[in-house]
Parts: structure tokens; C-alpha cells; sequence
């Protein structure tokens, strides 16, 4: 494996999609399969990653959505393992968590007036995570597996609402592109000895132009990452 000069090359996929995603069923830390879109999805991204230069490790949320994909991606890339960690989880949206989307706000109306609140420290009610809580959990597990694999590549794969707030902690001052979230986009951070963390690439997708399923990998509202 070539030598990455003291930093740590942690590649982000989300999760392939699954019938909840197509039905905007909002997700958070519920368990759901990938469809069969989002099980071509996982199959194209691991295709396209078992091309590129050898990866040291995978890790995955634990949720299964994120499992399935990260389970494709280890036996296409010769990996032995895929090292589970909860704190890759998507972000807990207490009493959202079961509702479709187009129903949350006549059900729930407080929970979802939580949800879409723009301060940061704002919980949801039914144990949902303030965005801090999303931020200090995902961002501290990350740069625990770059102090851990300094010089490697490593895979993480995780969800849309960890994905912004790795994308807020390595561009502060940026602004989110597009507002969508990609199943399978593949995101390339580098994480410095010195803690410093830069972008490679972000949001590629170029592996799904053959299978035909990329209108429906997208999220279409910034507010609305986690179904």
C-alpha cells in the first residue's frame, strides 16, 4: 500500500437505498433492508472501489441499511471483516423515527418543529439527538479511526445527516452542496497527523450512470436527509 504521507484517507459511502427512502419514511435509528435499487447500488459502488488502490479496513454504521452495503464493499474489496461502531448511526429522531414524512407534522407536530429548527442544540422529543449530539458523536468517531490508520485508506460507511456533519467539520465555512444527499456517493476526506481535515471529493456517483437509478438516490430537501 502506498505510503499516504502521515494522514489518513477516509472514503464516506452512504448507504444503498432502501423502501423507506422511496417512500420517504423518515428512518433515524429504525432498521431497514435495501430494495432491490439500493442492493444495485451497493453492488456498483463496491465494483467501483474494489478498482481503486487497496483499502486497510471498513467501517459501518451498525444499522442494517448500512451493513448490507458495507458487507458488499468488504467482499468486493478483499476485506475481512466490516468493523461495526454505533456511532456511525444516523442521527436518533425520536418520535419521527416510523413516520412518512408527509404525515409528520399533523402526528407529531412539536417533534417536527424540532426537527426543523435551525439551532443546533435543539433535541427531539422521544430521545432524538440535537445536531451537537449528531456532530460530537460522528466527528469524534472519525478522527479516532484516522489516529488509528494514519498513512492508510480506510472505507466508512454511514448515513446523510453523519454526511453533513463531516462535510460542516471539513468545510466550515461552506455551504452544503446542492442540498442533496447520494445513496452511494462516494466522499474523499484526508485527515492530517495535526487534525486537520480537507476534502478530496465529494458527492461522486459516476458509478450508478449504468444502472439507471440515480433520480432516485437523491434527497430532495436539505431538511429531509434522514428518511
Amino acid at each position: 500500500m502506498a505510503s499516504l504521507n502521515g494522514f489518513a484517507e477516509i472514503v464516506v459511502v452512504r448507504h444503498g437505498e432502501t423502501s423507506w427512502n422511496a417512500s420517504k419514511i423518515i428512518q433515524g435509528h429504525l432498521n431497514s433492508e435495501l430494495n432491490e435499487i439500493g442492493r444495485q447500488q451497493a453492488t456498483a459502488v463496491a465494483v467501483r472501489l474494489s478498482k481503486e488502490p487497496q483499502f486497510a479496513v471498513i467501517y459501518s454504521s451498525d444499522l442494517k441499511r448500512a451493513a448490507e452495503t458495507a458487507e458488499e464493499i468488504a467482499n468486493s474489496c478483499g476485506l475481512r471483516e466490516v468493523n461495526f461502531d454505533p456511532a456511525l448511526r444516523e442521527r436518533h429522531l425520536g418520535e419521527l423515527q416510523g413516520l412518512a414524512l408527509r404525515d409528520a407534522a399533523k402526528l407529531k407536530a412539536e417533534a417536527y418543529q424540532c426537527f426543523l429548527s435551525k439551532s443546533s442544540d435543539q433535541n427531539i422529543p422521544g430521545g432524538g439527538e440535537s445536531l451537537n449530539q449528531l456532530y460530537d458523536r460522528c466527528i469524534s468517531c472519525v478522527e479516532r479511526i484516522a489516529k488509528k490508520h494514519k498513512g492508510e485508506r480506510v472505507i466508512v460507511v454511514t448515513h446523510g445527516g453523519v454526511l453533513r456533519e463531516l462535510y460542516k467539520r471539513a468545510a466550515p465555512n461552506s455551504k452544503f452542496p446542492n442540498g442533496t444527499i447520494l445513496n452511494t456517493s462516494v466522499n474523499v476526506i484526508q485527515i492530517s497527523e495535526n487534525g486537520k481535515w480537507s476534502i478530496k471529493m465529494w458527492g461522486d456517483i459516476s458509478h450508478l450512470q449504468d444502472i439507471s437509478v440515480i433520480k432516485s438516490t437523491i434527497a430532495e430537501d436539505k431538511n429531509f436527509y434522514a428518511v
